[in-house]
């Protein structure tokens, strides 16, 4: 015969949470702990925790600005320029783009609007005929259609789907660029990511007039690849809404406004919206390395007694020896002779009599005029001025660069003493006739190229 055995319930509770809560009730009870107290003491026993993981897993400290290193380096071959060009202009511009193309070197395709009969040079790169462009509008009133055959010139570089690209650059045929400096340039930026890197214009007034915000297109602007991809698929819808529009750099920042990108401004890239002697500008460029000129026929030779072309032939001399150190700004003074001395090496030496302020020779002396003519024109610039004399004994001594060599790591440039007339000179002075600058190769590491 068998038996159950009755089990005695525990504290009449019918589940095991509801067992758990009575215990902690009586608990708290027995120890009188207010909800106050109970909240101290997790506080406290939390800053304990703390304590004890800061002491038992130290960190380094983490720096104030980090750069994320890129798997690899950028280099030329990583860049891919597209030159807007037109069958009349080519032809005759072709002296400019040989200044900075290297065949097998530098990659770029001259985007024409026709073809140019008997047109075969391997010192030019290779010529690309745009696609039609008919069936976009154009409704700015004394503009030129072919802003939008230059717009659709992304989207066509994008689309020869060249290997090995991170940088898409874009350029007209009357534009130089310092490619070894623009490569350090972009090389500040990660590639991968969405970025638009340019500048705006030296005018004001064409700022005001266009944006602020947009890169001319004459003085070059870069797009990432994986921007560049994406611009290219929705470029052709983006074109239609813009016929209003006057120039294809507006019609390109306006597109990439759509997809929420903002222009990287960097210093080096020159719309050069100034006409005649930039004697001022060149002697006065920004720390930042020299990237591209613009506007090459609206300028005066850059040397004294020198064409056009060859001037700027001449100056590419000091560029092929030390691109990063081009134009570079280098300011001395000679106490005992009381003399300050404004080196812009690879171009020119301004000798000043007496003291003279650092920022007054940070700021351009007006050698040029305005880009747009006429009475009524402004004349207002986005940086310091400062008047240049017109009687030429009240100016500087200058000296022009003559020749430049190498010989591995050392650099030696000399400038000759241009005329100046009868003007007296102090007795320091006034019997140079040249002078040479030593120099070490500038090699600019990723934290100098960042800060400037």
């Amino acid at each position: 015969m068998y038996f159950k055995r009755k089990r005695k319930p525990v504290f009449n509770s019918p589940s095991t949470p509801s067992r758990f809560l009575f215990y902690f009730k009586k608990m708290l009870k027995i120890l009188n702990l207010t909800p106050s107290r109970i909240k101290d003491l997790l506080l406290i026993f939390s800053l304990f925790i703390s304590i004890f993981l800061v002491f038992r897993h130290p960190q380094a400290p983490l720096p104030l600005a980090t750069t994320v290193p890129f798997p690899s380096s950028t280099c030329r071959h990583h860049l891919f320029f597209s030159i807007a060009c037109s069958s009349n202009s080519f032809p005759r511009r072709s002296s400019y783009i040989r200044l900075w193309y290297t065949p097998r070197a530098t990659r770029a395709v001259a985007f024409l609007d026709q073809p140019v009969s008997s047109l075969v040079d391997p010192t030019l790169p290779p010529v690309m005929v745009s696609g039609d462009t008919k069936s976009f509008p154009y409704t700015f009133k004394g503009g030129l259609r072919s802003a939008i055959r230059v717009a659709r010139v992304v989207k066509e570089a994008v689309e020869r789907n060249e290997t090995g690209i991170r940088w898409f650059v874009f350029g007209d045929d009357d534009t130089v660029f310092i490619v070894d400096n623009l490569v350090k340039v972009l090389s500040k930026y990660d590639h991968e990511k969405w970025f638009y890197v340019g500048s705006n214009s030296e005018s004001y007034e064409q700022n005001l007039k266009y944006s602020f915000d947009m890169a001319f297109g004459g003085g070059g602007f870069a797009i990432s690849y994986s921007l560049g991809k994406v611009l290219a698929r929705v470029l052709d819808s983006c074109l239609m809404r813009y016929a209003h529009l006057y120039g294809s750099d507006a019609r390109v920042w306006s597109c990439l406004a759509e997809l929420g990108v903002g222009l990287t401004h960097e210093r080096g890239f020159h719309q050069v919206d100034m006409r005649g002697n930039l004697f001022g500008m060149l002697t006065a460029h920004p720390l930042s390395p020299l990237v591209s000129l613009h506007h090459l026929d609206a300028m005066e030779p850059v040397f004294p007694n020198m064409s056009k072309t060859q001037a700027l032939e001449h100056f590419f001399k000091a560029v092929n020896v030390d691109s990063s150190r081009i134009l570079q700004q280098t300011v001395c003074y000679d106490r005992f002779n009381s003399l300050t001395v404004s080196v812009a090496w690879g171009y020119a030496i301004q000798f000043y009599e007496g003291n003279q302020l650092l920022p007054d020779l940070l700021s351009l002396q007006k050698t040029f005029s305005p880009w747009k003519r006429g009475a009524n024109v402004g004349a207002h610039f986005m940086f310091n001025t400062r008047e240049f004399p017109k009687d030429s004994c009240k100016r500087p001594l200058g000296f022009f660069l003559e020749s430049v060599g190498s010989d591995k790591n050392v650099v030696w440039s000399i400038y000759t003493r241009y005329s100046d007339g009868n003007c007296v000179r102090t007795d320091a002075i006034k019997n140079l006739k040249e002078v040479k600058v030593v120099s070490q190769k500038l090699e600019l590491d990723m934290e100098q190229v960042l800060i400037n």
